[in-house]
């Protein structure tokens, strides 16, 4: 049980999947994001950027556009996932080794901690890429580009 659902009804938190495409990479950005309001209704949000970036900061500035439109749906609590690593561990919680800093990113990193603490709690997880596609998809759409196909698993033979 996580922590909002221990609270009681009408503290869960808006929940938001991100991703970032740069093609190539470095190359121009496309960013896509699925947002679920607490009382299950989805929105997506999906958008090329006007400049050329490598795909840590399309991953970034996805975050920082769902942010911004969380805070003008007048979200609170968030729980925002990412299958970008470097992402969660520079704007996540403190790890035991600290991670050093991407400085050609730096202000982008700070413009996102701003907006993270303009809201009560939000709370940033990296997931497996396999579990974030649809945002993927939005950010790949954004650039005029299909889906991802599906990894094929091979099995071992005998």
């Amino acid at each position: 049980m996580s922590v909002w659902e221990e609270q009681g009804p009408g503290s869960l938190p808006w929940t938001v999947y991100c991703d970032g495409s740069a093609m190539p990479n470095p190359g121009r950005m496309g960013i896509g994001a699925v947002i679920t309001a607490p009382d299950g209704s989805r929105h997506t949000l999906s958008q090329a950027t006007y400049t050329t970036g490598c795909n840590n900061e399309a991953e970034l500035r996805a975050l920082t556009l769902a942010l911004r439109d969380l805070r003008e749906r007048g979200a609170t609590e968030v729980l925002a996932y990412s299958d970008n690593s470097i992402l969660v561990e520079q704007l996540g919680a403190p790890g035991p080794q600290p991670v050093a800093p991407i400085a050609r990113l730096a202000g982008l990193f700070d413009e996102a901690r701003t907006l993270i603490g303009s809201f009560e709690d939000v709370r940033l997880r990296w997931i497996p890429r396999h579990r974030n596609g649809e945002a993927d998809a939005l950010a790949r759409a954004a650039l005029g580009f299909g889906p991802k196909p599906p990894v094929r698993r091979h099995r071992k033979r005998r």
